[in-house]
């Protein structure tokens, strides 16, 4: 992958101009995203390609789409710098949902409206099988970089660049006796959530035939939960080696927090969900060490494509990018692939012809990205391998055992 120089080659996409971006969790703008400079000749010539994008900007799960939108970002402008894709310029629109699924319905009919022929999202799992329904409508290609429910890609258009919630929970038990060795395991779920149920009836299944026993399952319903001491003593009451939270980084925060204040010690394992845990403990980064998730990206990875995107990340945006900027990015790379597998050159075709190459061209292609060798099967799910990682002085870094 070539480096990228974000500050000599920009470009600029006629109509669209760059999303404003906030510190992380202040409103970003949602119009459509390209940079400003001079096009090259092959792409003033083939017309600008726009992707829409979808997620939450604002809200409890910004952290996420914020994310989603600059990891995009960041690829289109590596790809327009090096001549875009076909002869044709790519742009980005991204609208927010705020995680709700009747808003990200309107935002895909907004990029819809606006011109969009693809869709990279929607962000989280919920307004994806939302909208799932309206792209199948529309023949409109969608590939989400972070919806892991099952039915967030039911439909033969839709595709995913992250594991699904039922290869999240098979995977995190296997990891927990395959590589950590244990076998007593407690779990806190939240069973209003498509995400964290379906990871959990999983997990459940895969830990029986792998030996593990569930000493405590607790359960809690919906984000307005905030205290989890219930849960927590009946936890430390059964003595588990690990406590398994398939979760979101909100709750797993208060969790942290309580369970420090209660005096207790477990040791934490999640998955993708748990990224962004750090900035929700008020400062107090110490309470995360040790916890450890499954992601399909560690930012300490000195393979040349991982560390150049985390520099690229860093120079434009002030921070370590996590596992939805990485699968973001990559969302972008694989949907230019696909366009060149399927010789799309034209923006101009209807949003059901490109989608039909792009259903096709999608199941031919491998890709070699930053979260991993990236191949699809029929069914739009993607095949590669989750690494481990652990929060160590405050910093996530891969487990190396």
């Amino acid at each position: 992958m070539k480096n990228f120089k974000r500050m000599l080659a920009l470009l600029m996409v006629a109509a669209l101009s760059v999303a404003s971006f906030s510190a992380c969790g202040d409103e970003e703008q949602t119009t459509a995203a390209a940079d400003s400079g001079e096009t090259t000749e092959a792409a003033q010539e083939g017309g600008t390609f726009v992707i829409g994008g979808i997620g939450p900007i604002t809200g409890p799960a910004a952290v996420y789409g914020i994310a989603v939108q600059r990891g995009a970002q960041i690829a289109i402008d590596e790809i327009n710098a090096a001549g875009g894709v076909n002869g044709m310029t790519l742009a980005l629109d991204f609208q927010d949902d705020e995680h709700d699924a009747e808003k990200s319905v309107n935002a895909y009919n907004t990029i819809k409206d606006n011109g969009a022929k693809v869709l990279l999202g929607t962000v989280t799992s919920t307004p994806c099988e939302a909208v799932v329904e309206k792209t199948f409508e529309d023949g409109m290609f969608q590939i989400t970089p972070s919806g892991s429910s099952v039915n967030a890609i039911c439909h033969e258009n839709a595709f995913r660049i992250c594991f699904s919630d039922p290869s999240q929970g098979t995977a995190a038990a296997q990891y927990i006796k395959g590589t950590l060795g244990l076998t007593k395991a407690a779990v806190i779920y939240d069973n209003s959530d498509v995400y964290s149920s379906g990871i959990y009836e999983k997990f459940a299944t895969e830990a029986q035939a792998q030996g593990i026993e569930i000493v405590s399952a607790q359960a809690f319903s919906g984000a307005d939960n905030k205290d989890f001491n219930t849960q927590l003593i009946a936890i430390n009451d059964a003595q588990p080696e690990i406590v398994f939270l398939p979760i979101y980084y909100q709750a797993a925060a208060l969790i942290l927090q309580q369970s420090q204040k209660a005096g207790y010690s477990f040791t934490f394992f999640g998955c993708d969900g748990l990224d962004g845990v750090i900035g929700q403990l008020e400062g107090d980064a110490a309470l995360a060490e040790g916890v450890m998730l499954l992601t399909p990206f560690v930012a300490d990875d000195p393979a040349e494509n991982v560390q150049s995107f985390v520099q690229a990340y860093q120079a434009a945006y002030g921070e370590v990018p996590n596992q939805f900027a990485a699968d973001a990015y990559d969302g972008i790379y694989v949907i230019k692939a696909a366009l060149e597998q399927a010789q799309i050159t034209d923006p101009t075709m209807s949003v059901s012809d490109i989608g039909t190459a792009l259903i096709e061209a999608i199941k031919t292609i491998t890709v070699e990205g930053i979260t991993g060798t990236m191949k699809w099967t029929e069914d739009g799910e993607c095949d590669k391998t989750p690494k481990g990682m652990v929060i160590k002085d405050g910093v996530y870094t891969a487990i190396t055992q």
